[in-house]
C-alpha cells in the first residue's frame, strides 16, 4: 500500500488542527502455503451388517507433507476403536471383508501411528464418548494423494475393538463396524448432503 501526497497532506492538516490522526503503512505478510488447489478426498463411512456406525472424513494435502484427516463418527460403542486405511476400496461385503487387509505398500509390520515401523494405513485408535461419537483431526506423513502411498480408492475401516498395536497383522481390533471408500474430489465437484 502506498501513501499518496493527498494522504500526507490530510494528515498534516489534521495534525495542525490538533486531531490525533496517525498514518500507518500496512505491513505486507506472506500467507501460509496452502494445499494444492482442488485436491480433496472424502469418505462416507457406512455401517456394516449389525452396526450403526456412520461418519464422514475429509482428506487434504498438508502444506508440510502428508495428508490432513478430519472427520466425525456416530453409532460407536463407548471406548477405543481401531482406525485403519485398508488396501481395497470395496465395502460391498456385509462385514466389509471385501476391503482386504491394512494398506501396506512398504510391506512393514503392523504398529502404532507414531511407530518407526508400521503399515501406511495404521492410523491408531479413535475414542468414542458415552454417546457413541468420535472425532479425528490428524496429519499423517505416511500418506499421500499420489504415488505408492496414495489413499485414493482405498477404504477406511473402523473396528469394534481397540488396536493393541502388537498383534500381527491386524492389532487384534476385532470386526469391522464401518467402511467407506476414499474418493477424490475437485473444487468443481458438487457436494452431496
Amino acid at each position: 500500500m502506498s501513501i499518496t501526497r493527498n494522504t500526507l497532506a490530510l494528515a498534516g492538516i489534521c495534525a495542525m488542527a490538533g486531531l490525533g490522526v496517525q498514518v500507518v503503512r500496512a505491513q505486507q505478510t506472506t500467507a501460509p502455503a496452502a494445499a494444492p488447489a482442488g485436491k480433496t478426498a472424502v469418505a462416507k463411512i457406512m455401517p456394516t451388517q449389525g452396526s450403526n456406525t456412520r461418519g464422514e472424513l475429509t482428506f487434504t494435502p498438508d502444506p508440510k507433507g502428508g495428508v490432513h484427516i478430519v472427520g466425525s463418527f456416530t453409532g460407536l460403542a463407548y471406548g477405543e476403536h481401531g482406525f485403519h486405511i485398508h488396501e481395497k476400496g470395496d465395502c460391498s461385503a456385509p462385514d466389509a471383508s471385501s476391503a482386504g487387509g491394512h494398506f501396506n505398500p512398504d510391506n512393514m509390520k503392523h504398529g502404532a501411528r507414531d511407530a518407526q515401523e508400521r503399515h501406511a494405513g495404521d492410523l491408531g485408535n479413535l475414542k468414542a464418548d458415552p454417546y457413541g461419537m468420535a472425532r479425528i483431526d490428524i496429519v499423517d506423513q505416511h500418506l499421500s494423494f499420489d504415488g505408492p502411498n496414495s489413499i485414493i480408492g482405498k477404504a477406511v475401516i473402523l473396528h469394534e475393538k481397540v488396536d493393541d498395536f502388537t498383534t500381527q497383522p491386524t492389532g487384534n481390533a476385532g470386526g469391522r463396524v464401518g467402511c467407506g471408500v476414499i474418493e477424490a474430489k475437485t473444487a468443481s465437484s458438487p457436494s452431496s448432503k
